[in-house]
């Protein structure tokens, strides 16, 4: 049995190997492709740029390799059963569960990878990216001149045309220059040729040869100042910009930068935020009613589970001691200090009772959001990484239901699954962060339904009817096609009659 699982495994390696390099490769170039624009024309240097399309593979990677499994299971599985190998499995009484269940093992250790790779290097590479598109906005496009066009050297101030320009020399020639930086006088500037240079790569340089310069006093249009020159030369500043790294620390975390247990932290003073709006709208409802019954009890910093919470408990229990005494509490109480507007409303009558609540549920509403944002990226991070495992559930059983499927098969089950996968996750994260749904079913929605469907699909494994002359993508429409009628007659809906 170690014989035929090692076997099956190493069926799937080329494929995935395969798939993710394939689909990394292609999602990084689209979004390459749409970041192009911030990159050419700011005078990047190299290393700059290889930087960023290397921080671009961790976020496309976490997207692709769930995808990978899933087209490495149903390429894998289906070859097996077109070449007869299940079929002299099933001769030599080997079980289809039992097949399966390297492959489950496979998918698992890939989920914890995944899981990993989720919560370390992808907020790190993450923040990286970010503070490195920043440091790229920030730089000033590269100087550049066009002929015969009145180019903006320096917006709001100087203008310059040239009828002829050498790019190989910066030399100019019929150059024209409109000086509007003097709020006090217009001067215009007339040259028969010039020469363009930047010495520190900041400042420009330009070089002027015999020609004229005219100034006018905007008060008094009629006065004409005209100086004539042999060799001028005038220093524009600041024109170009060169990339400048920003120092570590200095640029604040996203909830996508952050990772699983610092995101965790954040969630927990959202949530303790809500309860302690709770209290204050249970304590005025208390005090209203006279202070009858038991009194509310204040909330406490870090009640309740959750599955970061278990998932960080566990790390801090694999982590170093001196790493834990360097690490913050997770348990440390916030105190909670009424301001002096909360106690002017305590000592309200009547009358102020309805804006305290309200402002207790503004609060209530704002903390909701702000915790609902960190949890639900702290669900999309476990939920990619347990969805390799599920994909292999879903994948196997499709992939010996239809051995001649192909790779018709292959393409058009995994882009289905994958595109409604992604929709549900899309879509419930949307939902969640405006609060219609918890973020723990939002995101888990999608993973519970394929589970459901992979649990009853692996169920029939190994009572498969079908022959190697059979089971193509073909029969899989057909199916998916019988199975829709199937399911309009009831509704009394007008359904497709095959024609005998």
């Amino acid at each position: 049995m170690k014989i035929i699982g090692r076997y099956v495994l190493k069926e799937h390696v080329g494929p995935f190997v395969f798939a993710s390099t394939a689909l990394t490769s292609l999602m990084l170039l689209q979004y390459i492709a749409k970041k192009f624009g911030e990159l050419v024309g700011r005078g990047l240097p190299k290393g700059v740029i290889a930087e960023f399309m290397a921080l671009s593979i961790p976020f496309t990677v976490a997207m692709t390799m769930p995808m990978a499994v899933l087209v490495a299971v149903l390429y894998a599985f289906s070859r097996l059963a077109a070449e007869n190998e299940i079929t002299a499995m099933k001769a030599s009484g080997i079980g289809m569960r039992s097949v399966l269940v390297p492959v489950l093992l496979g998918g698992l250790g890939m989920s914890v990878v995944m899981l990993g790779f989720n919560d370390q290097v992808l907020p790190r590479a993450n923040h990286r990216l970010a503070v490195l598109q920043l440091d790229i906005f920030r730089t000033k496009p590269t100087f550049a001149l066009r002929e015969q066009v009145i180019n903006e050297v320096k917006p709001g101030q100087l203008y310059l045309r040239a009828n002829d320009i050498d790019e190989g020399t910066s030399r100019m020639k019929d150059v024209t220059i409109y000086d509007l930086s003097d709020p006090a006088r217009r001067r215009t500037i007339y040259a028969d040729s010039g020469t363009l240079s930047s010495p520190n790569n900041s400042d420009l340089d330009l070089t002027l040869f015999h020609g004229e310069m005219r100034e006018v006093p905007n008060t008094n249009s009629a006065e004409l100042t005209r100086m004539f020159y042999r060799r001028d030369r005038l220093r524009v500043k600041n024109i170009f910009s060169s990339y400048q790294q920003s120092s570590s620390g200095t640029v604040s975390k996203g909830d996508r930068e952050m990772s699983i247990c610092e995101m965790h932290r954040e969630m927990q003073k959202g949530d303790f935020r809500v309860r302690d709006a709770n209290y204050d709208i249970a304590q005025a409802k208390w005090e209203r009613a006279g202070r009858k019954g038991a009194r509310p009890r204040p909330p406490k910093f870090g009640e309740g589970y959750s599955l970061s919470k278990v998932y960080c408990g566990l790390l801090s229990l694999a982590a170093p001691k001196e790493t834990k005494a360097q690490a913050p509490g997770p348990a440390r109480q916030l105190q909670r200090l009424p301001s002096d507007s909360a106690r002017q409303l305590q000592e309200d009558n009547a009358s102020g009772y309805q804006s305290r609540v309200q402002e207790a549920q503004f609060r209530r509403t704002e903390a909701q959001r702000e915790r609902n944002r960190y949890d639900v990226e702290i669900q999309k991070k476990f939920s990619l990484a347990a969805a390799c495992t599920i994909f292999v559930l879903v994948g196997a059983p499709i992939a010996l239901r239809f051995p001649r499927g192909g790779v018709g098969l292959v393409i058009g089950v995994s882009f289905a699954i994958f595109g409604l996968y992604y929709v549900g996750l899309i879509g419930g994260e949307t939902l969640a962060d405006k609060g219609y749904l918890p973020p723990w079913v939002a995101m888990w929605a999608a993973n519970l339904l394929l589970l459901i469907a992979g649990l009853a699909l692996a169920s029939r494994m190994g009572r498969e009817s079908s022959t190697s002359r059979g089971g193509d993508f073909r029969e899989l429409l057909a199916a998916a096609r019988a199975r829709v009628f199937g399911w309009l007659r009831p509704l009394g809906l007008p359904v497709e009659r095959r024609r005998a």
